[in-house]
């Protein structure tokens, strides 16, 4: 049980977590979904994983609400109109199936995904291929992003290979997706709560972490609030592909 166990035991574990909201809160910023994939990985080097994710998870929030005050007014409304209620569905597909479902093959499938689709935007001017964005599959990938998000933390490459090919401003690409993640995240908030991932200790620690998780998430903004598409498309390209990777050598790790 998360309640048995001290957060900062040691000084490695404070230094560890410290580096792993420094890199979350980057990537909440909107400086690139890779960033956030290495928080739960690098705390579990020198503390349980269901740890580190409780541990993560209030500091999720906090990094959410800061995004979503630093990017109000950036939203591309119609799309996430079309994605939010099936990510409500996925999410809820997600618990219903949690006993069921395999975190690794999940990691795996997802990894796959989104290293095909980093490959197309890369191969596809060689080959006169163009990426295109299709509207009418917001409601898929909508709601595989909200069960991915639910069983595996991993919701931001179905996410994206919905929508950078709509080839958005980066503001408002970046106040989209923070928007959409900031309610998955308060939607999966009861169900994680039932898992009793709100302990006391965990709260606290969560708090002491807070300053930091600021400074960390307003660096990300002011680096995408200067970055032109020329940058920021290639950038989130590589970044997605890094994610790819990351995932597959979980999901095979894991089976």
């Amino acid at each position: 049980m998360i309640a048995e166990w001290t957060v900062f035991a040691t000084p490695a574990m404070l230094w560890v977590t410290m580096l792993s909201v420094a890199l979350v809160g980057l990537s909440k910023g909107g400086l690139g979904g890779a960033f956030a994939m290495m928080g739960v990985p690098v705390m579990s080097l020198v503390m349980p994983p269901l740890l580190a994710a409780a541990v993560l998870l209030p500091i999720l929030l906090m990094m959410d609400a800061l995004s979503l005050w630093y990017w109000r007014g950036w939203a591309n409304w119609r799309l996430l109109r079309r994605m939010l209620p099936a990510a409500v569905v996925g999410i809820t597909l997600g618990w219903a199936t949690a006993e069921l479902t395999s975190e690794a093959m999940v990691r795996l499938i997802i990894g796959a995904v989104a290293l095909g689709f980093a490959a197309r935007a890369a191969l596809g001017p060689l080959i006169g291929v163009a990426m295109r964005h299709r509207p009418g599959l917001g409601w898929f990938w909508g709601g595989f992003a909200g069960f991915t998000s639910f069983v595996a933390h991993a919701g931001g490459p179905p996410f994206q290979v919905h929508v950078l090919p709509a080839k958005m401003a980066p503001k408002l690409y970046t106040g989209t997706s923070v928007k959409f993640f900031a309610i998955v995240n308060a939607i999966k908030l009861l169900p994680y709560g039932m898992l009793g991932m709100f302990e006391g200790e965990v709260v606290v620690s969560a708090l002491v972490m807070l300053p930091l998780a600021i400074v960390a998430v307003s660096a990300g903004a002011a680096i995408i609030k200067r970055m032109p598409a020329r940058i920021f498309y290639p950038f989130s390209y590589a970044m997605i592909a890094v994610v790819g990777v990351k995932l597959i050598y979980d999901g095979i790790g894991g089976l």
